[in-house]
């Protein structure tokens, strides 16, 4: 895999984001509190006339409680470092800061290539939202042939995900990336997967990287967070206008819930990496397997990208099964130790069903899709921190259940 000081982001992620020390007591808490205030004051006119400059720059200056303060520019920070970064962006959600990016890069008239593989709601947004506002969307495949075919003259952005929302496609950004840049286009990368971890878009040659927080940052399945982040200087003015203009507000003690849950990223993800490879080992040796969808798996189809732009892995993978419709909600009704929900990232496991027409309403890749489905059914599987030995002797009565005719 590509060279990624690890060790050196596992210490970032204990001290960047501090509580400082008291310069008179020389004290001071470990963690750093969570500082809520919708007003924020100031000594004298001169340090308002000071701080309203500096906002007017594009620094972050707090001048009123939506902005944040101590607590927020901490998180900030973090996902800086994360994602190798000069400025983040907080927003409530994910789908907010997908958005909230949308809305800063597309003007009336503007063109958007998004490759089909991204998170659904972004078709939805672009439905309900962009093509109101004149912004027109092509939803294509993620290879250069078919991005090329759909280029036209006011084409703007490349929005894409890597890897893909459900069945877990690697995409080849730095080559995409390259194509991009060469055609003026800004490339926008989800990056919730990797949550700049194990996966880092900005290195790879993506302008923007979009995080839902809410995930694997975040941790313990307890808020909602969402973050964009730039490196170059004028995209992190339009998206410092667009943010600041939106009105979107992050409350103080889920950017603290999040910093918490950073500190052990680490940990979580290679524990749920290695418990969704020994998940995987038991699938694959299941005759009602057909496909297994997770980039760290030799047989998956995007391994040797994983392989190159990767560092890592966590416990989000999808799984084909040979069951009809009646058997595969027996088998999900069945599990004991995986609740059944549509998140994923946090230190538990999860199941939901990924059914042929749910990857048509999202605009999957058609004959990629058709493809992988024909062998049967997808679930969708996070895989948590439990023992291993208990999630493979609860997917075992599950399908043996699911088996029973």
């Amino acid at each position: 895999m590509t060279s990624h000081d690890s060790d050196r982001i596992d210490t970032l992620l204990q001290h960047t984001g501090q509580a400082p020390l008291d310069p008179v007591t020389g004290t001071g808490p470990v963690a750093l509190p969570s500082y809520r205030t919708s007003t924020v004051r100031f000594a004298s006119m001169d340090v308002l006339d000071h701080a309203q400059a500096a906002k007017q720059r594009g620094e972050r200056v707090p001048t009123y409680g939506r902005v944040g303060l101590q607590t927020h520019e901490a998180m900030e920070t973090l996902l800086c470092r994360l994602e190798g970064g000069e400025r983040a962006f907080l927003a409530p959600s994910g789908m907010a800061a997908i958005s909230m990016t949308l809305m800063a890069l597309l003007s009336q008239g503007d063109h958007a290539l998004v490759v089909d593989s991204v998170y659904g709601p972004v078709r939805y947004f672009h439905k309900t939202i962009q093509s109101r506002m004149g912004v027109a969307m092509d939803f294509v495949r993620g290879d250069l042939d078919s991005l090329k075919a759909a280029l036209r003259p006011e084409t703007r952005v490349l929005y894409l995900e890597s890897p893909g929302s459900l069945l877990m496609e690697m995409l080849d950004m730095p080559a995409l990336s390259r194509w991009a840049h060469e055609h003026g286009l800004t490339v926008v990368a989800d990056n919730t997967w990797g949550s700049g971890y194990i996966y880092r878009p900005l290195t790879l040659g993506a302008d923007v990287s979009v995080i839902a927080a809410t995930k694997y940052i975040g941790g313990h399945s307890d808020l909602m967070l969402g973050a964009a982040v730039a490196r170059d200087p004028a995209l992190v003015g339009k998206l410092h206008e667009t943010h600041y203009a939106l009105g979107n507000t992050v409350s103080a003690d889920d950017a603290w819930l999040a910093l918490r849950g950073a500190r052990t990223l680490g940990v979580r993800m290679r524990a749920c990496a290695g418990n969704a490879l020994e998940v995987c080992r038991w699938l694959d040796a299941q005759p009602q397997v057909s496909r297994i969808f997770f980039p760290a798996w030799p047989g998956d189809a995007g391994h040797a990208l994983w392989q190159r732009d990767a560092t890592g892995s966590n416990g989000l993978l999808s799984v084909a099964v040979d069951f009809d419709a009646a058997q595969v909600r027996r088998l999900i009704d069945s599990l004991r130790l995986f609740g059944i929900g549509y998140s994923w990232g946090g230190y538990e496991s999860l199941v939901t069903q990924v059914e042929p027409s749910a990857l048509a309403s999202h605009g999957y890749w058609a004959s990629v899709a058709d493809a992988r489905m024909k062998a049967g059914t997808v679930l969708r599987l996070h895989i948590g921190l439990e023992d291993p030995a208990d999630l493979i002797a609860d997917l075992t009565q599950a399908f043996e259940t699911a088996s029973r005719r």
